[in-house]
């Protein structure tokens, strides 16, 4: 099947240049090139029409989840009718497993897992397996960590046929082996019930479940989607191919084998500590890996299993772990967004974890294999991945030497508006005057942004601005993703006016209600004062006619100097443009909404019917409801408690808690009746 690009937009401003040259340079075999794309000048667009016209699987690169859950958004409503997944890290909490010697202090992994991304990231290792080119993964650096070997995955997909001859308690152990579970109960994800002739099963890659129907126990007569609510059928199938619920797969021979490998390489490991003299190391790797054997023996798997993947992979010490980008086809393409923050990322990430790991194995918590497991290094990503797409508005040195200099530029924006004008102002009452700008944007119904040093200074400016009567708040990197989106969506609606902030860009502000970006100490040089960021913070006030940045300063430094001349570079092209072409600019018209609705859709169960439904239970349900009846609602109540929850609905969530608590009790009462 090939991208069906679906929009109401044709390509403007020099976005058809910048499409065919990037198309052009694809099509020529250049493995790296960039694009240049100023903040609102639509690069996603842009990528968008290169990759329906290239028809290729894509790798979608992106920094943070935030990020990747609103490109993921956009590129899906573009390609609707096309294989567009996410793919990002699954815990909610991850506190890796670590050692301090200086204090002699271990710190056992905790973490927690998203059941609905850990869905998600299945559901994009099954479309890449699926054979198709119509495939956008769109991701964190989660892609660079090791998942399980793609080819134990796709010898483990399980093709049915109709009038196929398989035994149905063959057919039951097939499900169990790529690692389905059986249940009595209503279906989860990854789970499979049995009703008579009937084998229900729900799909890790779909929300609705299959039913598969066998005649006499023997034969498969029908394939089916059906609604697992409505017990309707959705739609027939005359071949299906049922994908595994996890990409760990193992087999109870390959256990064995890793067991007596692992086996081996303890011995080895003891004696190296104990020709060191270091006794207590070697009693400690004894008893741990020990443990894990015993747990491997009886079980299949073990706490922290991941730390012994080399052995169940067959790879030789040193090796890199199997990754997504091992799923893809060869050809594949890969965009890597926002590449001056994205690219540094993943330099960071196998260092790091080789540091703490380095210390696991040193003294006696790990076996040296536990150094296997780990993110790819920086030049292995490179040797995967075959022709890249840099895009930045402020592209670093490492993207345009390995592009050698291939830059495409697109800075003219499809509404006309210009990069906003840059004023420097001195530092001396920098609030009096901020308040007095904040007040001409408020009557005019216009968003602030500020951006200050400190954490410190952020929390008492927005306390400051609140006193006053300037509804305020401030964002940084103790709140959580949730709590980001929210803030964000509040200055949007207007129920806040300014947003103040320590590094604004890393939330991926899309802000078209911004007409006026602030910048405090803007000639403290450093990171957060870099040529790069103030180009990016600028950016902030690109999507308003009226956009302006302040700079509040006592020096015109070096990266405020270089800032300001790219800014009125491109103001030039930008206003030459709309000249020659009669355009007016026009500010962007965004409809508010919460990115993370893209990624996790909210329920068509509104508030209001689950309020009402509630209470009609508390009072009904006790009159007409069995045991088994009510056992049943507080399953079901229960079930679409976590569904809300896990897609961020959470007002819809506590009401479906309640409606849970309130049956509870009336079952307890019920069967207290029944036992007197």
């Amino acid at each position: 099947m090939n991208f069906k690009l679906i929009s109401n937009f044709k390509p403007s401003g020099d976005q058809p240049e910048a499409i065919e040259k990037l198309v052009k340079n694809l099509k020529k075999g250049i493995k790296y090139q960039v694009l240049l794309g100023v903040t609102g000048s639509g690069k996603t667009f842009t990528l968008a029409n290169v990759i329906e016209k290239i028809n290729k699987p894509v790798l979608v690169l992106s920094h943070n989840k935030t990020l990747a859950a609103q490109l993921y958004g956009e590129f899906k409503s573009f390609f609707p009718n096309n294989k567009v997944e996410y793919f990002i890290s699954y815990y909610d909490y991850y506190q890796p497993e670590a050692y301090i010697p200086a204090t002699d202090t271990y710190i056992a992994k905790e973490l927690s897992v998203n059941s609905e991304i850990e869905r998600l990231r299945i559901k994009a290792t099954s479309s890449l397996m699926s054979g198709r080119n119509d495939v956008i993964i769109v991701s964190s650096v989660s892609c660079i960590y090791g998942i399980g070997n793609p080819k134990d995955f796709y010898d483990s997909i399980l093709n049915i046929k109709i009038n196929q001859k398989i035994n149905k308690e063959e057919f039951l152990l097939k499900l169990v082996d790529i690692l389905y579970w059986r249940t009595e109960d209503n279906l989860v994800f990854g789970s499979f019930r049995v009703r008579g002739e009937n084998v229900d099963i729900q799909l890790t890659t779909e929300n609705e479940a299959l039913r598969v129907v066998f005649f006499n126990n023997k034969i498969i007569e029908e394939i089916y989607t059906f609604n697992t609510i409505t017990n309707k059928k959705i739609e027939d199938y005359e071949e299906f191919n049922i994908y595994p619920a996890n990409v760990f797969l193992t087999t109870r021979q390959k256990v064995e084998k890793a067991i007596k490998e692992i086996e081996r390489d303890l011995e080895k490991q003891i004696n190296y500590f104990m020709r060191q003299g270091k006794i207590i190391e070697a009693k400690r790797i004894k008893e741990r890996v020990s443990l894990d054997i015993e747990m491997l023996r009886e079980l299949g798997y073990c706490s922290g299993i991941e730390n012994y993947s080399r052995y169940f992979d067959g790879r030789p010490p040193g090796c890199r772990p199997f990754c997504l980008l091992d799923y893809f086809q060869k050809d594949f393409i890969t965009i890597i967004d926002e590449s001056h923050v994205t690219l540094p990322q993943l330099k960071g990430m196998y260092n790091g974890d080789k540091a703490r790991k380095e210390i696991l194995v040193e003294y006696g918590f790990r076996l040296p294999a536990a150094l296997d497991n780990r993110p790819l290094k920086f030049e292995e990503f490179f040797e995967l991945v075959n022709q890249v797409i840099f895009v930045s508005a402020t592209p670093a040195e490492e993207e345009i030497k390995l592009s050698n200099g291939i830059v495409i530029e697109q800075l003219v924006r499809p509404t006309g508006i210009v990069d906003p004008e840059i004023e420097v102002r001195p530092s001396q009452y920098q609030i009096d005057d901020l308040i007095k700008e904040i007040k001409k944007r408020i009557n005019k119904n216009q968003r602030i942004l500020v951006t200050t040093l400190t954490k410190r200074l952020a929390e008492e400016l927005s306390k400051y601005f609140n006193e006053i009567n300037i509804k305020s708040a401030y964002i940084h990197s103790d709140l959580d993703a949730i709590e980001r989106v929210e803030i964000i969506e509040k200055l949007r609606k207007g129920e806040i006016d300014v947003l103040v902030g320590i590094n604004l860009l890393r939330e991926g502000l899309d802000l078209p209600e911004v007409s006026l970006v602030a910048i405090l100490d803007a000639d403290k040089e450093g990171f957060l004062r870099s040529e790069r960021t103030l180009t990016q913070i600028a950016g902030r006030a690109a999507r308003n006619v009226d956009g302006k940045v302040i700079m509040y300063a006592d020096k015109i430094t070096d990266s405020m100097k270089k800032t300001i001349e790219e800014t009125n570079r491109r103001r030039e092209k930008q206003i030459k443009f709309n000249l020659l072409n009669n355009i007016t600019p026009t500010s962007i018209k965004k409809s508010i909404k919460n990115i993370f609705d893209e990624v996790l859709p909210k329920s068509t169960y509104s508030y209001e019917t689950s309020k009402t439904f509630s209470l009609l239970v508390s009072e009904n349900v006790a009159k007409y409801s069995s045991i088994k009846d009510l056992e049943e609602m507080v399953n079901n109540a229960k079930k679409k408690m976590e569904e809300a929850a896990e897609k961020f609905n959470f007002l819809e969530a506590i009401q479906y808690r309640d409606e849970m608590f309130a049956l509870q009790k009336i079952l307890e009462k019920k069967k207290n009746e029944n036992t007197k």
